[in-house]
This record gives structure tokens, sequence and C-alpha cells, in this order.
């Protein structure tokens, strides 16, 4: 706020001082040529008295070069913002990542990797676990859904897994390979997520489905398209179909849409493992079965992970994983949680309440 006031006070004194020095060269630019003297208030303005011509010279060259004087006065704000921008940028710039590959990083050789929990404890501060003791085992080609409160440690859970963290204890396992010992660009090759909020950018249709997959043909991304239930929307509701300009951020497009795209994206890198955390929150019903059924095609021969508050989307599931304050409560099919999981019982109700 300071620099705000400071900024405006600026620019008010700055204009008043521009018109008083105009001002000021015209009452003593009229005075000399009028009076044909040459000192003014004794001090000496000119070698001889001023002919009209020339002071309208005069004022031509001063009206040339007040505005760009005006200007440079917001220079050195402009200056000093850019300052304290750069102090911040360039300590971001600065920093160390801490999730860094190994010395002497191990290859995945299974091409069917199952993942493993085990004894994994998680807190962003020492003060807050968020994950507690977690054991868990998702085996190759099974689609788990996750379900829980807010805040209980799903998001958290499946961002270990695409190791943007690493455990505070225990460890993550892929294919029988501990995630700290395998290259961070062959991790998070084999594995593809859509999140609740959509990432795209203000290109064309074509490019942001081929964000990750950069030399991908278009025909490969037209079929992505199709899978996903994205091609028809595409073709016939864009003005220049997989070349429309979608805007910042995607917003010259639907939330139903975005989710599509954002899922066609993820096709087209055909990895082992897809992570939807909250994925269809932000769309309406149709668009929401729409993606229901691109992922009953593509679930085959992958491991889907589906962090969800959606009772529709619990059909897609084999086993749903129910945690509650960073814990696992239980883990089953929905027959099974239902019978026996008083908490998963009071989640499903109140689910069932808040889509009545």
């Amino acid at each position: 706020m300071r620099v705000a006031v400071l900024d405006s006070l600026t620019r008010v004194n700055t204009e008043v001082l521009g018109i008083g020095v105009i001002c000021l060269a015209i009452l003593a630019g009229g005075y000399l040529v009028l009076s044909q003297d040459t000192h003014l208030l004794g001090l000496k303005m000119t070698d001889r008295p001023l002919s009209f011509g020339a002071l309208m010279v005069f004022y031509g060259f001063l009206i040339g070069t007040s505005d760009p004087a005006r200007k440079l006065s917001g220079v050195i704000n402009c200056l000093q913002a850019g300052s304290a921008a750069a102090d911040r940028v360039y300590a971001l710039l600065d920093r160390q990542p801490a999730i860094v590959d190994s010395p002497a990083p191990q290859r995945l050789t299974s091409s069917s990797p199952e993942i493993e929990f085990h004894r994994v404890h998680f807190h962003y501060t020492p003060e807050e676990p968020v994950l507690r003791d977690i054991d868990l085992r998702i085996p190759f080609g099974e689609t788990l859904a996750i379900v829980g409160p807010n805040g209980c440690g799903k998001s958290t859970l499946a961002k270990l897994i695409l190791r943007f963290y690493d455990p505070v204890q225990g460890s993550i396992q892929l294919g029988g390979v501990e995630l700290r010992q395998l290259r961070l660009r062959e991790l998070r090759g084999r594995i593809g997520t859509v999140t609740q909020h959509t990432w795209l950018f203000d290109d064309t249709v074509m490019n942001n489905i081929r964000y990750g997959t950069p030399h991908a043909t278009e025909a490969a991304v037209v079929a992505a398209a199709q899978q996903a239930h994205a091609h028809q929307f595409i073709e016939n509701v864009m003005e220049h179909g997989y070349e429309t300009q979608i805007g910042e951020a995607g917003g010259r497009l639907s939330g139903g849409q975005r989710q599509r795209i954002a899922l066609a994206r993820a096709i087209l890198r055909d990895p082992a493992i897809l992570i939807l955390d909250e994925a269809t929150s932000q769309v309406d019903v149709e668009s929401e079965q729409l993606t229901h059924q691109a992922l009953r095609q593509f679930k085959a021969g992958r491991t889907i992970i589906l962090i969800t508050h959606r009772l529709t989307t619990l059909w897609l599931a084999d086993r749903i994983l129910v945690m509650d304050e960073g814990r696992i409560c239980d883990l089953g099919t929905h027959d099974e949680l239902v019978t026996r999981c008083e908490f998963y019982h009071r989640l499903y109700h109140l689910s069932l309440k808040s889509a009545a």
C-alpha cells in the first residue's frame, strides 16, 4: 500500500510540475517577446531580443521533450518493482530440488509393476502428520478408488507415488524397486495424471493434447481424443477443430471439455499407471458419464487410482480404500465395506443424501 500511495503521489506531482514548467515558459517567453528585453528579473535570458518565430520554435522543442521527460519519472518505480520481483524469482530459481535422482539408479524391468507401500509416514510439518503407518499393495491392472473426508491424505498419497515428495519414514516400491532408486524421468514416464484443476495452455487443442508427448502424430492425437470422447465436440463445436486456440487456461472451454482434453492427453501418453485426482468433481452429469465410458475402455491392462468424493465413480473400482486422519480405515469391495466398515457406510449414505 505504501508503494501504491507513493506511486500515485509521484504521478500527480509530475503532472503538476510539468504543467507548471510550461506555464512559466509561456509567461516568460511572452514577456520577452512583447517587451523585446533580454533580461528577466535581472537575469540575462538571451543575447538579443526574441522574435515570435524563435519563441514558437522553442515551444515546439519544449513540447517535444516534456512528454518523454514526464514518462522518465515513472522508470524508477518500474525498476524498484522489478528489483523486488527479481529478489523473489531468483531465490526460487536458485533453490536446489529436494527430490533428485539416485547416484546409481536402477532400471524398472517389470512391464506390469505393482505398487507397494511399506510402513509409510509423511508430514509437511512435524506438528501435523498427514500419512501414518500406510501399508498398501496395489496389484498391476487393478482400479483402486480412494475415498475419505477432505484433508485425510488422499492426494498426498498420489503425490508420493509420483515422487513429488519422499516419505519421512518407510518406503514405496514400484515393481519391487524403491522409488528413490528409480530415475524420475523413467518413473513419471510410466504415470499419467488428471487433476481436479486441469492445466491447459493458450494454444491449439492439438498442442494441448500433445503436451507431454510432443512427437505424437496427428492421427495418434485424434485417436486419443476419440477414446476420451472429446473428438466429437472438437470437430463439431470448435471453430477450427484441432487448430482452435482455446484461450488462457482453456478459458474458451467448459469444465467437461477441459477434463476430456486432459484425459485425452493422458491417454496419448499410454501410461502403465493413471492417477485421477477428483478429475470429475467440477463437470456435469453428461461429461462425467462420457469420462467414465472412456475410463472403462482405457483401464484394461493398466493400474488406475481414483481419488474421488463422487459415488458414481466408485462403480469403476475393483477395490475401495477408505482413509481418515491419514490412516487406512479399511480396504475392500463396495459390498464388503458397506457391511463391515461403519465409517464407509456413513460416507456412502452422506453421498446418497447429497446426490438426492
